[in-house]
């Protein structure tokens, strides 16, 4: 999944309006609403029939899971939903209910499955986690003169102030919001940096570099998990 677009994942969007219902923070309508701008759909159903299901199996709370191969990030199994989530580079995890997307043209179709508890970063050390790998990253790439073979990447580096705007429900704490936007730029700056492998002259150079980015990406995805998963989320 490229993140140079700075937009959510299907899943985070989900997870957060999803949660929002659950709670009573936001009308059905509203909710529906949010879900219509990319067509949400339970896989045979509709987008109520995806709130219901959701409700149906005892979920106060929606989160998210993105793995990715070698770190199955919000997953805690069972295999078949863990390799459907894997498949997908994305998942929620609603109590004991896992879902899947399947984007169909302008919809978006969500595959129920059985899921179990998994453990998760907090927000805090989300949070910290981030901090550290952006300025390792912004030394890493600085040796590497990103300015000279990925202008982009060290433009994205350099105005880290400019957050993407989050349309996040009410209840969702700003800080968790503001970590979603932080860790969506990271993942950003991470695809830009690797597009095309930024003109590396060799495959050494290409390998080096994804070997200095690969903690940036990890932590970019610990923290738009934790930012959209409510189990982990600080107290109020």
């Amino acid at each position: 999944m490229s993140r140079t677009s700075l937009a959510l994942p299907h899943s985070a969007t989900l997870a957060w309006w999803l949660t929002a219902w659950l709670r009573g923070h936001e009308q059905t309508d509203h909710v529906l609403d949010a879900l219509a701008d990319d067509t949400h759909l339970l896989h045979g159903g509709s987008a109520l029939d995806l709130l219901l299901q959701a409700r149906s199996a005892g979920a106060s709370y929606a989160g998210l899971a993105l793995p990715v191969d070698g770190d199955p990030l919000g997953l805690g199994g069972p295999h078949d939903f863990n390799a459907a989530a894997l498949e997908a580079g994305q998942a929620v995890v609603a109590g004991d209910l896992g879902l899947v997307p399947d984007e169909q043209g302008e919809t978006v179709q969500w595959h129920p499955f059985a899921a179990s508890r998994r453990q998760l970063p907090d927000v805090g050390e989300a949070d910290r986690s981030l901090r550290a790998a952006l300025l390792a990253a912004a030394g890493d790439l600085a040796a590497l003169d990103v300015a000279r073979w990925r202008p982009e990447a060290a433009d994205a580096l350099m105005n880290l102030h400019h957050r993407p705007d989050l349309d996040a429900p009410l209840g969702t704490p700003p800080r968790c919001v503001d970590l979603a936007a932080r860790g969506l730029q990271a993942w950003a700056i991470v695809d830009l940096a690797l597009a095309d492998d930024g003109g590396a002259l060799s495959s050494f150079e290409a390998e080096r570099r994804r070997d200095l980015l690969r903690p940036l990406g990890r932590a970019a995805r610990r923290a738009v998990v934790a930012a959209c998963s409510p189990e982990v989320w600080p107290e109020p």
